[in-house]
């Protein structure tokens, strides 16, 4: 994201996410019943599990439904079985959408996915087809005022892969997708809380949209983003507010 924006899209966000909180609960749960469904309930064991714990906890879940997810999770109670499903494809003036879904009806999920792109203004592509533009892994936003010296010096001990100063002053430190719950740990054990804390797809390079696009492109991104199945969706597209 350009340095102004990226502050304000990380407080818009999380104001977003408050406001539909009781979404954002729904997506958690699928996403803590498929992971404990994957790697099992020992969150020890399920990096992919402790991660969404921790979301849910920061989302102020309470931990019975946590503890219910796991255990339909691990087959200990029965529930819906939810299956992860990709979608691509491109956005205003060709940027690159990633469309990650849960669901348990995937003839349903593959229509409203579709709609929402032909509806505004965008294009459903084949598998692969801009997925090869991102890189799965591990980000941690901080906000201006860390001090770089000591960030860095924890970052890398804990094992990232990358620091990197943005123009407000604010960093990100970029890991390994399998290394990001030991990161994670060591970076808040040496005091370093992130604004943000999660596993991407993260874009090469990145496209800014102004004015009328930008209205444009925000439309179909809301609109992918209310859709139920719909669990995170990634784009190289940056909205200057």
């Amino acid at each position: 994201m350009a340095g102004h924006s990226k502050w304000a899209n990380i407080k818009h966000k999380k104001a977003a996410t408050d406001a539909k909180r009781g979404k954002i609960w729904t997506r958690l749960i699928k996403e803590i019943t498929v992971a404990a469904r994957m790697g099992g309930g020992d969150l020890d064991a399920n990096p992919r599990l402790r991660l969404a714990v921790d979301k849910a906890a920061d989302a102020n879940m309470p931990k019975d439904n946590v503890t219910r997810a796991i255990q339909r999770g691990s087959g200990s109670l029965e529930g819906v079985d939810y299956e992860e499903i990709r979608y691509e494809g491109y956005g205003i003036g060709g940027a690159a959408i990633i469309v990650d879904c849960m669901t348990d009806n995937r003839v349903r999920t593959v229509a409203e996915v579709r709609h929402a792109f032909s509806k505004f203004g965008g294009n459903m592509g084949t598998e692969g087809s801009v997925a090869f533009m991102f890189k799965h892994t591990g980000q941690f936003l901080f906000a201006p005022g860390v001090e770089e010296d000591k960030l860095m010096e924890a970052a890398l001990e804990a094992g990232a892969d990358d620091v990197v100063q943005d123009e407000e002053g604010g960093f990100e430190v970029l890991c390994d997708p399998f290394a990001f719950s030991a990161v994670k740990t060591a970076l808040e054990a040496a005091g370093f809380k992130a604004e943000v804390a999660e596993v991407i797809m993260k874009p090469a390079t990145e496209t800014v949209f102004t004015g009328e696009d930008a209205i444009k492109m925000q439309k179909l991104l809301d609109a992918l983003e209310n859709l139920d199945d719909v669990q995170e969706i990634y784009t190289n597209a940056v909205i200057e507010e």
